[in-house]
C-alpha cells in the first residue's frame, strides 16, 4: 500500500521534522487505525532506504503520522513511500 507524504508534523510557529504526515487515502480516522504500529519505507533518488513507523492518526480525515530514523529530507514532501 502506498501513501503520499504531506508535510512535516508542524505548528503555527514550530516545525517538529522528526515527525511527518501521510494520506493513505483513508476516509476517517477509525479506518486509519487499522495500520497503527506498521512499518514504512521511502526510496531516496540514489536508491537507499529510510525505515519509518507508523505512530499515530492525525486528526479525523484519516492522515496519520510517522517517524523515520533518520529523520526525512524536505525533499521527501509530495513523493510517495511504502507500507510493509
Amino acid at each position: 500500500m502506498q501513501g503520499l507524504i504531506l508535510s512535516y508534523r508542524r505548528g503555527s510557529h514550530t516545525q517538529n521534522v522528526n515527525q511527518v504526515l501521510i494520506d493513505f487515502g483513508f476516509k476517517s480516522s477509525k479506518e486509519a487505525e487499522s495500520i497503527l504500529g506498521k512499518n514504512l519505507i521511502w526510496k531516496t533518488p540514489s536508491g537507499k532506504e529510510i525505515k519509518g513507523k507508523v505512530l499515530a492518526v492525525h486528526g479525523k480525515k484519516g492522515i496519520v503520522r510517522a517517524k523515520f530514523t533518520p529523520n526525512l529530507p524536505g525533499q521527501a514532501m509530495g513523493t510517495k513511500v511504502e507500507l510493509i
